[in-house]
């Protein structure tokens, strides 16, 4: 064996995936070629050839690995976007969901693999997604105050039964009030200092459906109001005495409590609506003792799902509820503390107050 083949068997072994794209390796006995990076067990050196790239691979009479799929450059993330692109562009054209078969045949993959992939790499399968872009597509026009069940057949529901069902679960209101803009929904919230800066804890008659921080306590407000911007939303006052009110001055006093005292483990009712990735994510979150931190890569491998660290970041920067589902406690694995929705400098104090009780 060269000294360059030598050099290649050692990337091999090491599956450092800087050197994808550089060159594949096959395997004599399976007839298989593979990427540097590929999880797949190593055979016995003997049995290894190396190829300048998948070209040369396949024209030796060697096929594709179904694991590292070293014909399609970019690895999981590529595959994972070509499968979204694919299933956006369906509901747009067609304005229906496209079937399992389509996707993966888009995918240009198998369908285990493609299930096994896109679920690591969003934490949601792609039958998943597609109903998740589908419910996206009706509650904009629903928004454009279209008819509701215009808005269900554009948006490729085959009937209106099958919308109301889950309406309760995703968009909290049924259609109906959903396309009136959060009409008879009822929230109530307060605005206040903190040592954060301005702090907006809304709620419901069920929980906190929301807390907000920042520098412009108009700007919070505004951003309450964006999505129903006709429900019912009122402000509480000091000498507001209604049952409801004072709940939520409980809850915020809670909140302002806990920050005070540095420590975070807040156990309050909260009515947010989530994906089913989202909430194991966030339940990860409250289970980390105050004062620690898990990088996103350690929350996904707490999951079951090691390749899935940005999912949990994009489930973090989706949290409502900042403070009570403490997404603060999720940094980078170089021990940046990463992004933050309410600013970075907020998410480090939060996390150097925590340390320091």
């Amino acid at each position: 064996m060269t000294q360059d083949t030598c050099y290649l068997w050692e990337v091999a072994l090491s599956r450092d995936a800087s050197f994808d794209g550089h060159f594949v390796y096959a395997v004599r006995s399976t007839g298989i070629y593979c990427q540097p990076s590929c999880p797949s067990r190593r055979p016995r050196q003997s049995q290894v050839v190396f190829f300048s790239g998948p070209e040369e691979a396949r024209s030796a009479g060697y096929r594709a690995c179904q694991r590292c799929r070293p014909d399609h450059p970019g690895g999981d993330a590529e595959l994972v976007s070509r499968a979204r692109r694919y299933i956006d562009g369906h509901i747009e054209c067609h304005g229906a969901l496209p079937t399992l078969a389509q996707i993966t045949e888009a995918s240009e993959v198998g369908v285990h693999v493609l299930r096994r992939v896109f679920k690591q790499e969003t934490g949601l399968t792609p039958m998943q997604y597609a109903r998740g872009r589908r419910l996206g597509r009706f509650k904009t026009t629903l928004r454009d105050r279209a008819n509701v069940a215009d808005a269900l057949y554009d948006a490729g529901y085959g009937s209106s039964s099958r919308a109301y069902e889950t309406a309760g679960e995703q968009l909290g209101m049924t259609p109906s009030s959903y396309r009136k803009g959060g009409s008879g929904a009822v929230i109530r919230y307060v605005v206040t200092g903190s040592a954060l800066g301005e702090m907006l804890v809304a709620g419901t008659a069920s929980g906190i459906c929301a807390v907000k921080m920042g520098d412009d306590a108009e700007a919070l407000i505004g951003e309450l109001r964006d999505e129903f911007p006709a429900a019912d939303i009122r402000r509480v006052e000091s000498n507001d005495h209604d049952r409801g009110f004072e709940e939520l001055r409980n809850w915020t006093s809670v909140i302002l409590g806990s920050l005070d005292g540095g420590r975070l483990d807040i156990d309050l009712p909260v009515d947010v609506r989530a994906t089913v990735f989202q909430w194991r994510v966030w339940r990860k979150l409250q289970a980390i003792p105050s004062g620690e931190t898990r990088t996103y890569q350690q929350l996904a491998e707490d999951l079951g799902q090691p390749t899935a660290s940005r999912a949990v970041g994009q489930a973090c920067a989706a949290n409502p509820v900042a403070l009570v589902i403490p997404c603060h406690r999720a940094v980078r694995k170089d021990g940046n503390s990463g992004g933050y929705r309410w600013g970075r400098q907020r998410k480090e104090a939060l996390i150097e107050v925590e340390r320091r009780e």
